[in-house]
């Protein structure tokens, strides 16, 4: 067993509780020493030292998962920083424990309250053994860090020294919910150094590093004793160059530095900021080179590489990358500033695809499963936000819950682990068969089978589509039973599919699926046409193959699009919306779409200099006034899914289901003169898949590239051609 197993829960006395304690025991050793291995956990976030160097070079640790079910331990290799007399500190900040969710807590320690658990094992070189364990004999006082908090901010008081040590206290918590780590560790990453500064038309100091980032800012401190200096972090300036904050809600974003008359280097240890800007108060001559910004997110490896003939696509892909770095911070969270940073469930499942082509995300999402998997309610309701809060808008929610059945699957083809699909199956049949339960057999005796109450239920709907008539409405204008009923089936369809790949029985969900794809055509299609004259409806009915008139319906898709002259969708519809244009055979009503730089399309917010995702297509007016505050972050990944179209479409480059995680590939590309060059790459397991091309003189010329042990093929312009491993010289002329 591991030795964590053998230590003791340790926390501050009541009446000694400070804001971030340090826990603290020295000892010798006795010998010469093969090995030291550290496993440690902690109720908050913890940053240990051994001798006064750092261990590892994670951060955050020990993560954020669904505490009542799940505690990650970390396991560090301390052996190169022993001496013979040695001192171990670590210090617990309150983290993500008490992120929104006051019911972590009980009375053993309060929901704030920050506690370690930790086993240092030191192995000799004759063979013996010494454990020094958390328990009574250990220390705890304060540290200068006298305010910290995920939404909020530090506060660093450098004038204070440590606190008066008293004996740790022991205490009982279960240990039964420890797992090794299982996710992928938070890292520090880019640095941007050098900030522009600007005095805005109020007076403000501003620094300007020219990317939104999550991440914090490093701090070269100067100042006389008790001076204080103050650093607000916020994404954008207003139409007059002013600071901007609003849009954070409740969260102050800001760091306050106590100074002690000496100089010193400082940057955050328990909490991160989403920002481009800095407000600095507090200073009257500020110096750029004194404040570095340092991005921070999972430790993922970006496999993706795109660049084009159009600039403004490009810096989307660049936008959708950072987006996707800012919200991949150990779960993936709709949004890094505001006072929310949650695990939506509908964002993740939207943007999925497009996060395993950007990056290795397998292990990530394998983390943050399990704990939705922990989550699910007895009769399969799968909640909203993982990890959960277990209030009203933890409820099931059609597109949201539906991450469960999702998920897995892209993963499955993204890396052909079926391994991983089987230990998310039990969660994808349970959340399907809670679908199921609300789908009542008709007492009557009609040609449908059953009755779709679940389309009653609580539902998010096509989130900030711009089809209702007052634009700040957040809530799309499909038809939620319309949404829900179709990803019914969607989900219906993986799971029949992964089933069978496990070996399974399916006949049951084979006919709920058939039930399912009759309802929708009866209750929501006329004629090929769904009856809603929104976007997002036409969109569903093809890309989940609801339609019998695929014809009709790709027509009425475009009908409304060209009505329109832009797209209308939300979060649901847009993450298809040129996908279904494509299998309506409308690839240049999409690309047009693609490249529109107006409000609205996926181009304005790169015209108003964005370098993220915006949650909003209306995040700022052409008019540069905001959307409503209350909900208007400008990092915000969902919209960011449009890569996928890019790099399945555009580019061409597609995994088979029959052989997962690119064993084959299927190039697909379709083309267009307003996108004269391309070249779009991917890495595998097995090697590189590259799509590239060019148009030269009427004549597109492409390179595919196939990694040794893959098979594949390319389609181009109707016809078929066998592809070898290695680069591949293709020419075509485009015909109607």
């Amino acid at each position: 067993m591991n030795s964590i197993y053998q230590a003791h829960w340790i926390k501050a006395a009541k009446n000694t509780n400070p804001c971030v304690p340090e826990f603290f025991r020295d000892f010798s050793l006795r010998g010469e020493v093969k090995r030291a291995e550290l496993n440690i956990t902690a109720l908050g976030v913890f940053y240990a030292q051994l001798n006064g160097k750092k261990i590892g070079d994670d951060i955050f640790a020990p993560g954020w998962t669904s505490y009542t079910h799940r505690l990650q331990y970390m396991t560090y290799d301390a052996t190169g920083l022993l001496q013979q007399n040695n001192h171990l500190s670590v210090c617990v900040g309150r983290g993500w424990r008490f992120h929104k969710l006051k019911a972590w807590g009980n009375k053993q320690i309060a929901p704030d309250g920050a506690a370690l658990l930790c086993a240092l094992t030191v192995t000799y070189t004759d063979g013996t053994e010494e454990t020094i364990l958390s328990d009574e004999n250990w220390f705890v006082r304060r540290t200068a860090t006298v305010y910290n908090d995920m939404y909020n901010g530090e506060t660093y008081d450098a004038t204070k020294r440590p606190g008066k040590a008293s004996p740790a206290v022991c205490f009982s918590y279960s240990k039964k919910i420890l797992l090794p780590l299982e996710g992928v560790p938070v890292k520090e990453h880019e640095i941007f150094d050098n900030p522009k500064k600007i005095i805005t038309p109020k007076g403000e100091t501003v620094l300007d590093f020219g990317q939104e980032l999550t991440g914090y800012v490093q701090i070269h401190v100067h100042g006389k004793k008790g001076d204080r200096l103050t650093v607000k972090h916020f994404e954008v300036l207003d139409k007059d160059g002013n600071v901007y904050t609003e849009n954070l809600r409740a969260a102050k974003q800001t760091v306050c530095v106590i100074c002690s008359g000496t100089d010193f280097l400082y940057q955050p240890k328990y909490t991160f900021y989403g920002f481009r800007y800095i407000q600095i108060e507090g200073i009257d001559e500020v110096n750029p080179a004194d404040f570095k910004a340092i991005a921070v997110y999972s430790d993922i490896k970006q496999t993706s590489s795109f660049s084009c003939s159009v600039d403004l696509l490009n810096q989307l892909y660049h936008n959708v990358l950072w987006g996707q770095k800012g919200n991949f911070l150990d779960v993936p969270t709709d949004c890094p500033q505001r006072d929310e940073r949650l695990g939506w469930t509908g964002d993740a499942q939207i943007f999925a695809r497009t996060a395993a082509i950007n990056f290795d995300v397998e292990k990530f999402f394998e983390k943050w499963l399990s704990d939705l998997a922990s989550e699910q309610t007895p009769d399969g309701e799968i909640p909203c936000i993982s990890p959960a809060h277990y209030s009203r808008i933890c409820l099931s929610s059609a597109a949201w819950s539906d991450a469960a059945v999702i998920i897995p699957w892209q993963m499955y083809l993204a890396y052909g682990n079926l391994k991983n699909l089987e230990k998310a199956y039990p969660m994808m049949k349970k959340y399907v068969d809670f679908m199921a339960s609300c789908c009542e057999k008709n007492a009557e005796a009609t040609d449908l089978d059953f009755v779709h109450p679940w389309k009653e239920g609580f539902h998010y709907g096509d989130w900030l589509a711009l089809d209702q008539p007052d634009p700040e409405d957040s809530n799309g204008r499909t038809n939620k039973g319309l949404i829900a009923t179709a990803y019914l089936a969607y989900d219906l369809c993986i799971l029949i599919k992964t089933g069978k790949l496990l070996g399974q029985e399916m006949s049951y969900y084979e006919k709920l699926y058939e039930d399912t794809v009759r309802f929708f055509r009866t209750e929501y299609m006329q004629n090929g046409r769904t009856i809603q004259d929104t976007q997002t409806a036409p969109v569903l009915a093809l890309f989940f193959n609801l339609t019998d008139d695929a014809a009709a319906t790709g027509a009425q898709l475009a009908e409304y699009v060209q009505k329109a002259g832009h797209l209308t969708t939300g979060f649901v519809g847009t993450a298809y919306l040129l996908h279904a244009l494509s299998l309506a055979g409308r690839d240049d009503l999409a690309v047009s779409l693609l490249l529109r730089t107006e409000y609205p399309s996926w181009l304005y917010p790169v015209t108003k200099g964005a370098t993220t995702v915006w949650e909003r297509w209306n995040g700022i007016h052409p008019d540069g006034h905001f959307a409503n505050k209350k909900m208007n972050s400008f990092n915000h990944y969902a919209y960011g899914a449009v890569f996928d179209w890019i790099f399945s479409r555009l580019a061409g480059i597609n995994p088979c289901e029959e052989a997962p995680g690119y064993r084959h590939i299927r190039f697909t590309p379709m083309p267009d003169a307003r996108v004269a060059w391309l070249n779009c790459s991917k890495q595998t397991a097995y090697g590189e898949v590259k799509s590239a091309y060019r148009l030269q003189d009427g004549i597109w010329h492409f390179v595919f590239t196939v990694p040794e042990g893959c098979t594949a093929e390319a389609e181009l312009f109707g016809k078929t051609y066998p592809l070898h491993s290695g680069e591949n010289n293709l020419s075509a002329a485009q015909t109607a």
